[in-house]
């Protein structure tokens, strides 16, 4: 089955036009993971953790960066990330009805540029793709695949797609009480 078949969710928000914050200092993925860890053992957010460190990492305040235009919301990259969530929303769909015996309840996917305000905070793209809990809604920077590609040697559609349907994942642990 090839993703351009696919039917193509309207749960997708975008919201990457207009200017974006950027965190100062740039935290490696090893950087990341140790202040996720760390932050869940103190029992604190760690998407707050993560803009902390970012914050004195990179000498004090945030600084303001141009961002560049928005593509059209059917560009590729949106068009595959609709296709991918719409994949999720008809498998779930079946499934947790007859795994769960309760209708399946979808999630926003959220597109973002460099930083975004959300229920459990805030985030910048340096912490990835990411699922949050309090509004039900998965956030991606599409540069993130740009990065998958190029500094983790995992290209491809299969690789992006995994990434999609693994925070789906986590709205799925929500919703059956397992993320509590």
């Amino acid at each position: 089955m090839r993703w351009n078949d696919m039917r193509q969710s309207d749960n997708v928000e975008d919201r990457r036009s207009g200017g974006g914050m950027r965190l100062g200092g740039g935290l490696g993925l090893g950087g990341i993971i140790a202040v996720v860890v760390i932050s869940l053992l103190l029992g604190k957010n760690p998407l707050e953790m993560l803009s902390l460190v970012g914050n004195l990492a990179g000498g004090g305040a945030q600084t303001q960066q141009q961002v560049p235009a928005t593509p059209p919301a059917n560009d590729q990259d949106t068009r595959f990330v609709r296709a991918v969530l719409g994949d999720t929303e008809d498998v779930w769909g079946k499934v947790f009805p007859e795994q769960v015996g309760k209708s399946y309840q979808s999630p926003k996917l959220v597109l973002f540029r460099q930083q975004v305000a959300l229920a459990c905070g805030q985030a910048s793209a340096a912490v990835g793709p990411f699922y949050c809990p309090g509004d039900h809604k998965v956030y991606i920077d599409l540069g993130f695949f740009d990065e998958l590609s190029s500094r983790f040697g995992a290209p491809g559609d299969f690789a992006r797609a995994y990434v999609i349907a693994h925070e789906v994942g986590h709205h799925v642990q929500t919703l059956l009480g397992v993320s509590q």
